[in-house]
């Protein structure tokens, strides 16, 4: 007589939680990459907080220079590479260039972080 061993059923656990939401497809996470490389650099995000609360959303690179304790050759870099990745549009009047938030940009950049948050 030989005994049959019955086998409890287990259940299966995932190591992890399921998705429950696709992941941002490659391209946007390629257009928005640059953006948020540029604004890690602590300067360049306050000289992005300083544009936008600036009169009427926009600030004069003069303004802008007395706000650092760097030189205006460091600031134009920081405000340059805020322009090329497209946060800031940049206007030049007279002897000046007026910076001014660029909201299409930062509309996309708040669309992931709120899509990462749900």
């Amino acid at each position: 007589m030989s005994k049959s061993l019955e086998l409890t059923p287990v259940q299966t656990v995932a190591c992890c939680s399921p998705l429950l939401a696709e992941a941002i497809p490659q391209e946007q996470a390629e257009q928005i990459a640059p953006l948020l490389k540029a604004l890690a650099d602590p300067v360049r995000l306050r000289l992005l907080s300083l544009v936008g609360a600036g009169a009427g959303g926009e600030a004069c690179v003069c303004d802008l220079n007395d706000a650092f304790d760097l030189s205006q050759p460091t600031i134009s870099h920081h405000l340059k590479v805020l322009h090329e990745v497209g946060l800031l549009d940049r206007e030049k009047r007279g002897v000046w260039v007026y910076y001014r938030v660029n909201a299409a940009a930062l509309s996309d950049l708040a669309g992931l972080l709120g899509r990462t948050a749900q």
